[in-house]
């Protein structure tokens, strides 16, 4: 028989594998593959930020989805950076429309515009390297504090936001995200930076998973959504991504990004 702890296994790995097929694929092909992905998974997880906060009233979610859509295709399609503040339509709206938690909506959907645009932005400008490394950044320190996680488990990192969340499986997703960027740096992608810079990263999608997961017990909800399985909605698998790709924006702001600055 398996363990309790184990028993969401073989769906989170089944789910994960479809995952990684259609997003490698989408990485890969870049243009306009790239672009209808990361449009939809915005849109997407906009409208689960709203039905998490507002589950009796799923029109003006699927209204506010549809006009995230619609901007970030806009943003995208005429690359003018003075146009970013359009990102803030979206946001203001569900603001205004919201009867609860307002600014919270405002944060989280400009969080996610930000994170779906740049994303985008990144893959046009630098290819697929960066956005590779990003993505396997996240991935196994999330893989990693999973397993370490339920094998060693010990003190929690975080127990009134994230129960499930132990110190073992927090450090081990520092240590395996490291380890990504140490083959980076080997394989010429950057200086041995990139080994701490990745390991910073990692704590910035961990902190991206502890505030949807605040969001979450706020609401009183297990999961964002019931779309993918064993991992729930869009929002839950992508919540670190979020929190990486958007420190990662910022790093750009502030360097001279990619490769150089590390």
């Amino acid at each position: 028989m398996v363990p309790a702890r184990w028993t969401d296994l073989r769906p989170r790995l089944l789910s994960a594998l479809g995952l990684i097929v259609v997003g490698l694929g989408a990485i890969l092909g870049g243009g306009v593959w790239f672009q209808m992905l990361a449009v939809f998974c915005t849109a997407v997880m906009i409208w689960e930020c709203w039905i998490m906060i507002h589950p009796d009233r799923p029109t003006p979610g699927m209204l506010l989805a549809a006009l995230t859509a619609s901007v970030i295709s806009g943003l995208l399609s005429v690359d003018r950076v003075w146009l970013v503040p359009f990102l803030l339509i979206a946001p203001v709206i569900g603001m205004l429309a919201a009867r609860r938690e307002r600014l919270t909506f405002g944060v989280f959907a400009l969080m996610i515009q930000a994170a779906g645009w740049g994303l985008v932005v990144f893959r046009q400008d630098y290819g697929a390297t960066w956005i590779l490394w990003l993505i396997l950044v996240v991935v196994v320190t999330d893989v990693a504090g999973y397993f370490a996680g339920r094998a060693l488990g010990g003190p929690k990192f975080w127990p009134k936001v994230s129960p499930k969340k132990t110190w073992s499986g927090t450090v081990a997703g520092w240590i395996a995200a490291g380890a990504v960027g140490a083959a980076f740096a080997a394989a010429g992608a950057g200086g041995w930076g990139l080994v701490v810079f990745s390991m910073f990263l990692s704590l910035a999608g961990q902190m991206g998973d502890i505030a949807e997961s605040a969001l979450k017990r706020r609401m009183g909800v297990k999961d964002s959504s019931a779309l993918i399985p064993g991992h729930g909605g869009l929002f839950d698998r992508f919540d670190a991504l979020l929190g990486a790709a958007v420190t990662m924006l910022l790093v750009d702001l502030l360097f001279d990004w990619p490769g150089s600055a590390f």
